[in-house]
């Protein structure tokens, strides 16, 4: 309680400082997550484009996501577009800014480490990987918040949302947390959106779990979770629901079969499940398609 009221007052004398009301605060936080929460989506499309359009430049890519921003009602001009592809390193040909990030954005926020990029768990609940990705619900989108072990490959969490508040992460979260209790040395994985920064997540994870996030806008420094989205969405729901609930109701029997159902080649042809009850390391019975691409071309140039 004492705690509680320290931040009260602390807060209340930076809104003096700052010459604004705790609820014009508060609503400008609600505003920057929603907008990180969009601008997360819409590098995720520009990915998508980059990997046939390598050098598509801000204008192409702006005009290329035209459809996709009207679809999720993402209001973003050119101008805007070109800041957030400047502050991420995404512009062709031109070297990214060291100048430090000082806006009202980001007072309040923590730079977290990438821990996952040389981690190899060896046991369930040493790491969890976390994302966000859309279905379509009628003429719209529902959000879906995942958890995922990366030892097993299990979604030990997950939630659907109507919208893009940090609601269907924190949720998602609790699952994983409640169903999880033995979880110590814990890594928590995750790109840097907004969500991830909210009070309500980082006090859910607490002091005991270590909270790591990519270092860039790259797939890649996620690519586990943006796997399991992949299968998930590829494999075992359709392209389009006719209502919310129907798409819920889809969405626990499509995590229940991949869970239960689909064994994984990367975790020695178990089942998530099962193999989130194992305690030493999983044999992977697929080899990496780019280093054999390399060793083909190094063979050939022999």
């Amino acid at each position: 309680m004492k705690v509680a009221q320290s931040e009260q007052r602390s807060l209340g004398t930076l809104c003096r400082l700052l010459g604004m009301t705790r609820q014009a605060y508060y609503q400008q936080k609600e505003r920057m997550e929603r907008d990180a929460l969009e601008s997360g989506l819409l590098l995720k499309e520009v990915a998508v484009i980059r990997e046939t359009q390598g050098k598509a430049g801000v204008r192409k890519l702006h005009f290329l996501t035209m459809l996709y921003r009207h679809e999720h009602g993402i209001r973003m001009g050119r101008d805007a577009f070109f800041s957030l592809m400047r502050e991420e390193g995404l512009l062709v040909r031109k070297r990214r800014s060291r100048k430090p990030r000082t806006t009202f954005s980001l007072f309040w926020m923590k730079r977290y480490p990438n821990l996952a990029k040389d981690f190899y768990p060896t046991a369930p609940n040493q790491l969890w990987v976390s994302d966000i990705t859309y279905i379509r619900v009628g003429n719209g989108f529902a959000y879906l918040s995942l958890v995922t072990d990366a030892y097993s490959r299990k979604i030990v969490g997950y939630y659907l949302s109507r919208d893009l508040t940090s609601k269907g992460c924190v949720e998602a979260l609790r699952m994983a947390l409640r169903k999880n209790p033995k979880r110590k040395g814990l890594i928590h994985h995750s790109d840097r959106g907004l969500q991830y920064y909210s009070t309500a997540y980082t006090d859910l994870l607490g002091p005991d779990i270590k909270i790591s996030m990519t270092e860039k806008s790259d797939p890649r420094e996620n690519a586990i979770a943006e796997r399991v989205n992949g299968i998930l969405k590829g494999e075992l729901l359709p392209n389009r629901f006719a209502s919310f609930t129907q798409a819920r109701l889809e969405v626990a029997r499509a995590v229940s079969t991949y869970n239960h159902q689909r064994p994984h080649m990367s975790i020695d042809m178990l089942t998530p499940a099962v193999a989130h009850t194992q305690q030493a390391p999983l044999k992977k019975r697929w080899k990496n398609y780019y280093k054999g691409i390399k060793k083909d071309a190094a063979q050939a140039l022999a």
